[in-house]
C-alpha cells in the first residue's frame, strides 16, 4: 500500500481580492490546453460564513500559483457549496449544494447554464452537500457526497451516473460510528475526495464539526472497492485510518509532468495554512 505524505510547506495557490475575503471547498479542473482552473466557496462574510455564502470565485493559472482571479459564478441568490467540477468531451459539469443537488454546465470554463439534476432511491439526508464526481473505468461516473443517515451519523454516499445528469443511489461507500465524538446535524464527513492509486482506491474526508480543533482533521482510508470504505470508529481507529493529513477540504491532483499535490483552504479565522486562501503542496505517496 502507498501512503500520502505531503513533502514541502504551504504555499499560497489563491487568496481571493474582489469577489470574498476567503476560499473554503473548492474543486480544479484543466482545460483543454492545460491551463487550471479553482471554483470555491467565498464571501465577505466575518461571521456565519455558511450562510451567506452565495456564489462560487473562479481563478485560472498553474499549480504554482498564484492563481489570477477571474470572476464569480453560480449567483443565484441561494446558498452555494462545494463545487465539483469535472470535463466530459468538450463540455464541463459543475455539480454543487447543500441539497438539494444543483448543476451547472460549461464549454469554456466562465459561462455557465444552470440545470436540474436528477438523484434516484438516496435515503432521506443522505446527500447533502460537497459532492466529487469520479470517472469509472469503463464508462461513466461515480459521485461521493457527504449527509447523514438515521441515527444521525455522517455517511459518504456514492451514487452513480451514465451522462452526470440522473443520479443513482447505490450505497453508504463510507459510515461512522455513534462512538466517533463528531456528530453535527448536517454531517461530519466533510469534502470526500477519492483517488485511484494503482490498484487502491483511497478516499480523504476532513472529519470535523468545524470546531477549530478539529477543522484540519483529513483522514484517509483505502479500498480495492470504490464503493465500500467500511465503517469507521472510534474503536477502529488504527485499522481503517490509514494516514491522517492536516488539510481542510483537500483536493489531490497530479499535474502534467506528474508531480502530485493536495490543496487545503478553509474560513478565516481557523488557522489555515494560508490565511484566506488555497493553499498547494507536494505530495507523495510511498510505503
Amino acid at each position: 500500500m502507498l501512503l500520502p505524505r505531503i513533502t514541502s510547506d504551504w504555499r499560497a495557490l489563491f487568496i481571493p481580492e474582489t469577489y470574498g475575503r476567503y476560499v473554503n471547498d473548492h474543486s480544479l479542473v484543466q482545460d483543454a490546453e492545460g491551463l487550471w482552473h479553482l471554483f470555491g466557496i467565498t464571501s465577505h462574510a466575518t461571521e456565519d460564513f455558511s450562510e451567506k455564502e452565495r456564489y462560487f470565485v473562479h481563478a485560472e493559472g498553474t499549480l504554482n500559483g498564484p492563481m489570477r482571479e477571474v470572476q464569480k459564478v453560480c449567483d443565484n441568490g441561494v446558498r452555494a457549496w462545494a463545487p465539483s467540477v469535472i470535463r466530459a468531451g468538450k463540455r464541463f459539469f459543475m455539480h454543487y449544494g447543500p441539497s438539494p443537488m444543483r448543476m451547472a454546465t460549461s464549454l469554456e470554463l466562465t459561462h455557465w447554464m444552470e440545470h436540474t439534476p436528477v438523484v434516484k432511491g438516496a435515503p432521506l439526508d443522505s446527500c447533502h452537500r460537497d459532492s466529487m464526481v469520479l470517472p469509472k473505468p469503463c464508462g461513466g461516473w461515480w459521485m461521493y457526497i457527504t449527509g447523514i443517515d438515521d441515527n444521525m451519523n455522517g455517511v459518504v454516499s456514492v451514487l452513480e451516473s451514465d451522462d452526470l445528469v440522473t443520479w443513482r443511489f447505490l450505497r453508504f461507500a463510507l459510515q461512522t460510528g455513534d462512538d466517533t465524538g463528531i456528530k453535527p446535524p448536517w454531517g461530519g464527513t466533510e469534502s470526500p475526495f477519492v483517488v485511484k492509486i494503482d490498484d487502491l482506491y483511497y478516499l480523504l474526508i476532513t472529519y470535523t464539526d468545524c470546531k477549530h480543533h478539529n477543522y484540519h482533521n483529513t483522514l484517509v482510508f483505502a479500498s480495492e472497492d470504490p464503493t465500500d470504505f467500511g465503517t469507521y470508529t472510534a474503536a477502529n481507529h488504527q485499522e481503517t485510518v490509514v494516514a491522517e493529513l492536516h488539510a481542510h477540504a483537500p483536493e489531490v491532483i497530479q499535474d502534467s509532468d506528474g508531480q502530485w499535490y493536495i490543496t487545503t483552504c478553509g474560513w478565516r479565522g481557523y488557522n489555515t495554512p494560508i490565511e484566506g486562501g488555497v493553499g498547494v503542496a507536494k505530495l507523495e505517496w510511498a510505503t
